[in-house]
């Protein structure tokens, strides 16, 4: 549970020379971004631009709800963060995401057993609400850029796993 501050902006690094020509130009010089979270793209040259602010984005997305981060040690070969979640996603979220999470939620429904089929389907919407969540991540950090989810359709897709969140847990309230 560490929190991290992200900026997805397209920074460029921009030589004293050019500042005087005109703030609108700029050059990439060097390092575009952290490794692990640059999209492959910037690897063979291709410019800056949103798409890779998206990819960034569904790596910090997988990282957080599975507490890996893209460079870890279990990451060789051809194995990597999307690849780990996308092949576990379908039968096996448990054992790729963070067991804190779980742990939180079986604290959570463990304060009271007032309505045992209640707390089962919650389980089970907290799953799926994390199931779509890694979903928009993988979709994210694809590896052709076009192939990449669009943000504002992210916005939209997490805003309705949130809602679907807080009606779950207002209904948990009105079982006590």
């Amino acid at each position: 549970m560490i929190g991290h501050v992200s900026d997805f902006g397209l920074g460029r690094f921009l030589s004293i020379g050019m500042l005087d020509y005109s703030i609108n130009q700029s050059s990439s010089l060097g390092i575009r971004g952290t490794i692990g979270y640059c999209p492959p793209e910037y690897g063979v040259g291709s410019e800056v631009s949103t798409h890779g602010d998206v990819y960034s984005f569904g790596i910090l997305l997988l990282e957080m709800f599975t507490r890996k981060r893209p460079t870890d040690d279990m990451f060789k070969e051809n194995l990597s963060l999307h690849n780990f979640v996308r092949r576990g996603l379908s039968e096996q979220v448990k054992e790729i995401i963070d067991p804190n999470l779980f742990q939180m939620q079986l604290n959570t429904d463990a304060t009271s057993n007032h309505n045992h089929n209640f707390w089962i389907t919650r389980n089970n919407i907290f799953i799926e609400c994390l199931i779509s969540t890694l979903e928009i991540g993988i979709s994210c950090s694809m590896e052709l850029p076009q192939e990449r989810m669009n943000m504002s359709d992210v916005v939209a897709q997490l805003s309705s796993i949130r809602n679907k969140l807080v009606e779950t847990s207002c209904q948990g309230k009105e079982k006590l």
